[in-house]
């Protein structure tokens, strides 16, 4: 009788923290992870109205160094990665030769030749892969993974500025959007990015794992004036649906391509080449079929994934992500649905458990966060 095959699940440096909130944990890309601590709505509603913390360490990290680096970047990937300043990050994509997605990902510029991938948790070794192999060619580049080297926390939220200000030297009002800079929070050496994935301002804050309990600490104290919470996946889920953000491995993967996602704005037109340029071209200039589109549901029931979607008797496409939202208070998702049904204020149908239930077609993002 053989013996049977023992699955390691990962742990941040922040698990006993998690396990000590009293966090329910769940099994995420291959992470044990919190998906809650007091509840995804509370969790949530505290995300739009004051500030959340999210432990983010199981993304992955790759760095691709040498002094052809910037022509390897721009082959693997389909933004234009030659338009990044030091300190800028962009938003980008591995493609397969098709134009479909290997996996979404943020690209900073570190140094002239010298980059930081951060990619989704459960495609790191696969990522690894496609890239390694993507720049074998290409002379004086290495790519390494060097995920084991960060824990990664993110403060989310109108009041993310406030949590994290007082505890660092650098000024975070001169970080823009999509800008990172290097300093130290809580006397941590830190990276100091103005991203994340819940459609509201705030800071993800790289550091080293054995950094990772002094930060959270650091910004639990900090953050209880103004009701920062512990939030787990579960309302980052609802988080970045709500910002309509595509969510990897459900909304995109290897049989979508990067336009279908309406995402081509990541796509480097001017770009000589990249993989899957001649796919994008050809679909860009012929149209695509079938788009992501996202919806809200007019009657009453939630649209989960994997559930149908018709125009009429015609099935049209089907849903990959939905939820009631606790902020919009709406059952709203994304879908891909066919051309000719994917237009703003198309009415369909979505078949819920055998019921048929009214909903529209709306324009991207549900929420967009006040400005000013």
């Amino acid at each position: 009788m053989r013996d049977a095959q023992v699955v390691t699940v990962l742990k941040t440096p922040l698990h006993d923290v998690h396990l000590s909130l009293g966090a329910r944990m769940m099994s995420f890309g291959g992470w044990e992870m919190p998906v809650q601590y007091s509840g995804i709505t509370e969790e949530h509603l505290a995300v739009r109205r004051a500030a959340g913390m999210f432990d983010v360490s199981h993304m992955g990290e790759i760095e691709v160094a040498g002094t052809n680096a910037i022509e390897a970047i721009q082959w693997i990937s389909t933004n234009d990665a030659a338009r990044l300043k030091v300190g800028q990050t962009q938003y980008s994509a591995l493609a397969t030769p098709e134009g479909t997605f290997v996996d979404d990902l943020l690209v900073y510029r570190l140094a002239e030749q010298h980059f930081l991938l951060v990619v989704n948790a459960a495609n790191i070794a696969k990522d690894m892969d496609w890239i390694s192999n993507g720049i074998r060619d290409m002379g004086d580049v290495v790519a390494v993974n060097t995920s084991a080297r960060y824990a990664l926390v993110a403060v989310q939220g109108p009041l993310a500025f406030e949590v994290v200000q007082p505890l660092t030297d650098v000024d975070l009002a001169s970080i823009r959007y999509f800008e990172f800079s290097n300093g130290e929070v809580a006397n941590i050496r830190s990276t100091i990015s103005r991203t994340g994935y819940t459609g509201e301002d705030g800071f993800e804050i790289f550091v080293s794992p054995q950094g990772a309990r002094r930060l959270w600490t650091a910004l639990s104290e900090q953050g209880t004036a103004v009701g920062l919470r512990p939030a787990g996946l579960g309302a980052r889920d609802t988080l970045r649906l709500e910002g309509g953000m595509r969510l990897s491995g459900q909304d995109i993967d290897d049989t979508t391509s990067v336009l279908e996602a309406g995402l081509g704005g990541i796509v480097g037109w001017g770009k000589s080449d990249f993989v899957g340029r001649g796919a994008l071209l050809a679909q860009r200039e012929a149209g695509v079929r079938r788009r992501l589109v996202g919806f809200e549901v007019v009657e009453r029931g939630i649209a989960r994934r994997g559930y149908q979607v018709y125009v009429g008797s015609e099935r049209v496409g089907v849903v990959t992500s939905g939820t009631r939202t606790p902020f919009l208070e709406k059952a709203i998702g994304l879908a891909y649905l066919s051309a000719p049904a994917s237009a703003p204020g198309t009415k369909c149908d979505i078949d819920i458990r055998g019921r048929r239930v009214e909903a529209r077609v709306v324009v991207l993002p549900f929420y967009k966060r006040p400005r000013g």
